[in-house]
């Protein structure tokens, strides 16, 4: 087991994994579990299907199953975005102190939040715990909430309590609602002929030109349209489709034989997907006139909703002097985990507006306070008779 650590210098070795989402994540799940590994203590890796990446799964306290599933879970990714734009004033893989803030990948987004969850439960004498306290840490949500997904088809998640914090950043808000964030591609298939003699080739890039029109059509349409849940998202209030990515073509005397399309729709907490897919299936329908086309869904990070009465939205808006609905637009692993029957509300130190970008950096006050909050959290949920 690895010498117990402040919350800063937990943080700076938690950066110092470059664990974003196209490396291998073992290494940084190995620490993990070094470090929180002691008597008491139940560790599980839960293997991607690749085997070259890992959920993990960490609890302590009392494991006969519970039927209220009383306790605590706390979760977030290892996984963080590249690093390769310009624009770092600093090593990006190595923790700087600067001025009010911690910089580097991942500080913010969310190895803050994954420190602190950490030291809290590094804090507790597992067999002094009334009731569980697991952490759920995952792979690759950066690129679509992957592990989340994976552990949710593949571990028993009734096993777990109830009750779940995601340590997305925040700036300490309480989130109970996010939109979900589905990803579709059309292909769409022609045949191979030097441009100088076109009758004997068909293009696939003029269908594709077709459904780019008509899916902008469908995006005014939507941009028109209001759900029971509208009002949370003020900014906006309706279901973005973007079209995203084109990619046909290969030389310019060359008749294109393929062509690929790539969107993605955000759909709000009461919109399933299947029908939005039907939507978009029969909008290229119609636009395209028996042009054949493949519709295929290449990405779902599902809506997440929390009734703004359960516990643990009531206990941490109480913590944070929080009244009303917060949400965002942006997918989390909430979404899945809360398909699996977690009651969870997103709250983390740091904002959005700062992950993902060049100099990513962590307030340290938000830092500070934040482990006073979750220690709280912690210790009304697993210790309070």
């Amino acid at each position: 087991m690895t010498a117990l650590l402040s919350d800063a210098e937990l943080l700076r070795r938690l950066v110092g994994y470059d664990s974003t989402s196209r490396n291998s994540n073992l290494p940084i799940a190995d620490f993990i579990a070094d470090y929180l590994d002691r008597p008491g203590v139940r560790i599980a890796r839960n293997l991607s299907p690749d085997g070259d990446k890992a959920n993990l799964v960490i609890r302590l306290g009392p494991a006969d199953a519970d039927p209220t599933r009383r306790g605590l879970v706390l979760s977030g990714h290892m996984d963080v975005v590249p690093a390769d734009e310009d624009g770092w004033e600093s090593e990006p893989f190595t923790l700087t102190a600067r001025e009010d803030r911690y910089v580097g990948r991942g500080a913010c987004d969310m190895k803050g939040f994954l420190a602190l969850a950490m030291n809290r439960t590094r804090a507790l004498d597992p067999a002094r715990l009334a009731r569980p306290l697991a952490l759920v840490f995952t792979y690759d949500e950066e690129l679509g909430t992957l592990g989340a997904r994976h552990f949710v088809e593949t571990w028993d998640a009734q096993t777990l309590p109830r009750d779940a914090v995601i340590g997305e950043p925040t700036s300490l808000a309480v989130v109970r609602m996010h939109k979900g964030y589905l990803k579709l591609r059309v292909a769409f298939t022609g045949r191979a002929a030097h441009s100088g003699y076109p009758h004997l080739g068909q293009n696939a890039i003029e269908p594709a030109g077709r459904a780019i029109v008509a899916l902008a059509s469908l995006r005014r349409e939507l941009e028109g349209e209001r759900s029971p849940h509208s009002e949370h998202f003020p900014a906006v209030p309706f279901a973005p489709l973007n079209v995203a990515r084109v990619a046909g073509g290969v030389a310019i005397n060359i008749v294109p034989d393929r062509c690929v399309v790539e969107l993605g729709i955000r759909l709000l907490p009461d919109m399933p997907r299947e029908p939005m897919i039907d939507r978009v299936r029969r909008t290229l329908t119609a636009a395209l006139e028996g042009t054949p086309f493949t519709l295929e869904m290449i990405g779902d990070s599902p809506p997440m909703l929390l009734d703004a009465g359960a516990d643990i939205h009531r206990t941490l808006c109480g913590e944070v002097g929080q009244t009303g609905t917060v949400s965002v637009s942006f997918a989390t692993d909430a979404g899945w985990l809360q398909t699996a029957g977690l009651e969870c509300v997103i709250w983390g130190p740091g904002s959005i507006e700062v992950a993902h970008r060049p100099n990513e950096y962590l307030p340290q006050a938000d830092f500070t306070r934040a482990g006073h909050v979750l220690g709280r959290v912690v210790r009304r949920a697993c210790l309070d008779a």
